[in-house]
């Protein structure tokens, strides 16, 4: 079977217009096999383009890609779990679960889990298959190694399994908003500031070098995971679908660059130079799948 390509759902706030350009081109020109959709850092977000959200199904679904439906990473107020229960109870498209509260709103109904519910280890894969799972997207922290054993363990179970191959890895989410207290304003009154910042608000040490991003409650890495050097041996590992996550840049041709490497019609060295470009000033980091610092691009596993 071949390996799918995925696309992630919009982690940023992005104007419902933009949104709108965007998944237009992911239907009619990305060739990516599943999408997922859904706000999943902030609720307050989300009645700026759910509104939107039958029509993108129905445009993606035209185009022949496989949608499904991603729940927000912390759910805390009456009027998220509300959302939660709804997500459950509607006739759509799948869910991909980010939340343990998602799970109790599932009670066992098939569903996917997304990486934000920190499927580690084999016995923590079995014990969500137990509870109805049908997928699993892995964190991104985790090495080559225990890709592999859980890998394993998710195909003895009929699980498909999932790794991010490409965006900025999500490293944490808060109940605090340093968005918007960086603006000088408090979560309940942000102003909606994180939309000033489509890529992530870069965080810079005392020494004036990048560090990391936020968005809104999230922290990101600073850099753009980028696994394509790595996409054989995750094949062979059995991984069965690899991420991309949208940021703010071409990702048509992204999704392009990896998939002529899937097919084998684009080498692995020109397609890493295609990424280069695409990424602009953004660095490209693969030091989590080797086992070392996330942000460190280990050369050896890199093309020459």
């Amino acid at each position: 079977m071949k390996t799918k390509l995925t696309l992630g759902p919009i982690v940023y706030h992005w104007s419902a217009e933009k949104r709108r350009d965007f998944y237009a081109r992911i239907a009619d020109e990305a060739p990516v096999d599943e999408v997922y959709l859904g706000e999943v850092i902030c609720s307050k977000r989300a009645p700026f383009h759910e509104g939107d959200l039958p029509e993108t199904i129905a445009r993606l679904e035209r185009a022949g890609k496989t949608v499904i439906v991603s729940t927000l990473a912390e759910v805390m107020l009456k009027r998220e779990r509300k959302a939660t229960d709804d997500l459950a109870a509607m006739d759509m498209p799948e869910i991909e679960v980010n939340n343990a509260a998602d799970l109790y709103a599932r009670r066992r109904a098939p569903h996917r889990i997304g990486p934000f519910m920190n499927a580690y280890n084999e016995a923590t894969i079995r014990w969500m298959a137990g509870q109805g799972a049908t997928h699993v997207c892995l964190p991104t922290e985790l090495p080559a190694e225990a890709i592999a054993v859980a890998a394993r363990s998710a195909r003895d179970l009929g699980l498909g399994v999932e790794v991010q191959v490409f965006g900025r890895a999500s490293l944490a989410v808060s109940a605090r908003c340093y968005h918007a207290r960086a603006h000088s304003r408090t979560k309940d009154n942000c102003q909606f500031v994180c939309e000033q910042d489509m890529d992530g608000m870069p965080l810079r040490t005392t020494d004036d070098r990048a560090f990391l991003r936020v968005n809104g409650i999230q922290t990101q890495s600073e850099s753009y995971v980028d696994l394509l050097p790595e996409v054989g041996r995750l094949m062979v590992d059995g991984v069965t679908h690899l991420r991309l996550m949208p940021q703010d840049v071409d990702m048509v041709a992204v999704a392009t660059a990896f998939n002529a490497t899937l097919d084998g019609t684009l080498s692995i060295d020109e397609a890493d130079h295609q990424l280069a470009e695409l990424s602009g000033a953004v660095r490209r980091s693969n030091g989590f799948y080797h086992g070392t610092a996330g942000y460190r691009r280990i050369a050896m596993a890199a093309p020459t």
